[in-house]
């Protein structure tokens, strides 16, 4: 029942979509020469961002390591 209502809804969407919408739109994209510089530092973070983290957590999991103490091999030890 949706497919028979949604391919005409679709067919008078496209019907009534105006070409000159499509070329406007390119209007509000500003593309200036800090375009590439932004996209650059937006990839250098999302690329070096896990290894931070990585480097972070080992480091925070070496202090929890060190601060645990030993465990005895025997039982029952008092």
């Amino acid at each position: 029942m949706r497919r028979v209502f949604a391919v005409p809804a679709i067919a008078l969407m496209l019907l009534h979509a105006d070409l000159g919408f499509a070329i406007d739109s390119y209007r509000y994209l500003h593309v200036s020469i800090e375009t590439p510089w932004m996209i650059f530092l937006f990839l250098l973070v999302a690329v070096f961002a896990p290894f931070i983290l990585m480097v972070v957590l080992m480091w925070w999991r070496q202090l929890q390591k060190q601060a645990a103490p030993p465990k005895s091999d025997i039982e029952n030890d008092e």
